[in-house]
C-alpha cells in the first residue's frame, strides 16, 4: 500500500459510505483512480469488507478494559462462541503465551462489569482470567497524524 491507498483506507475508516466522488475530492485524485484502487484493495484481500457502526457502538462506555482468559484443553471455539453472546464484549482476540484470549469490554458501571465477569467465569473450560480497566486512552501518533493530515 502506498500513501494514496493509506489515505483512502483512512477516509473509509472514518466513513465507509463515502461516495467515490467525495473520496476523490478528499484525496485529490480522479474518481477512476479511487474506483481502481478500491477494486484492487478488495481483490488483493487488503480490504476484507465494510461494516456498520451503530450509535451504541460509538458511545464511549465509562467502564472499559480487557480481560485475559486462560482456557483448559481445546475449548477455544466453544468458548469464543459463548463470549460472542456477551453484549459487554466488543472484541475477542486469540493470542499466544500464558493467556489464550483477550477480550475488550465496555459497561455502564462497575456493577455491570462485575456481573459480566461472574457470567464469564462460569463458562466451563475457563480456568483463569485477569481483568484490567482502561484509565485513559491515548490515540497513537500514527492515527492522529492520518486523521489530521490534509488531503492532496
Amino acid at each position: 500500500m502506498d500513501d494514496v491507498d493509506r489515505r483512502l483506507v483512512g477516509a473509509l475508516r472514518r466513513n465507509a459510505r463515502m461516495a467515490i466522488s467525495d473520496l476523490a475530492a478528499e484525496l485529490g485524485v480522479s474518481r477512476a483512480t479511487i474506483r481502481s484502487r478500491l477494486e484492487r484493495l478488495v481483490a488483493s484481500g487488503e480490504i476484507l469488507g465494510f461494516t456498520v457502526v451503530l450509535r451504541g457502538d460509538a458511545t464511549e462506555m465509562p467502564v472499559r478494559g480487557i480481560t485475559l482468559i486462560e482456557i483448559e484443553g481445546k475449548g477455544n471455539e466453544r468458548i469464543v462462541s459463548r463470549l460472542r453472546g456477551f453484549p459487554e464484549i466488543q472484541t475477542i482476540h486469540s493470542t499466544n503465551g500464558r493467556w489464550d484470549l483477550i477480550v475488550e469490554f465496555g459497561t455502564e458501571t462497575l456493577a455491570d462489569l462485575d456481573e459480566a465477569l461472574k457470567r464469564l467465569r462460569l463458562i466451563d473450560g475457563i480456568v483463569a482470567s485477569e481483568t484490567s480497566l482502561y484509565l485513559a486512552t491515548q490515540r497513537s501518533s500514527k492515527a492522529s497524524a492520518s486523521a489530521s493530515r490534509s488531503p492532496g
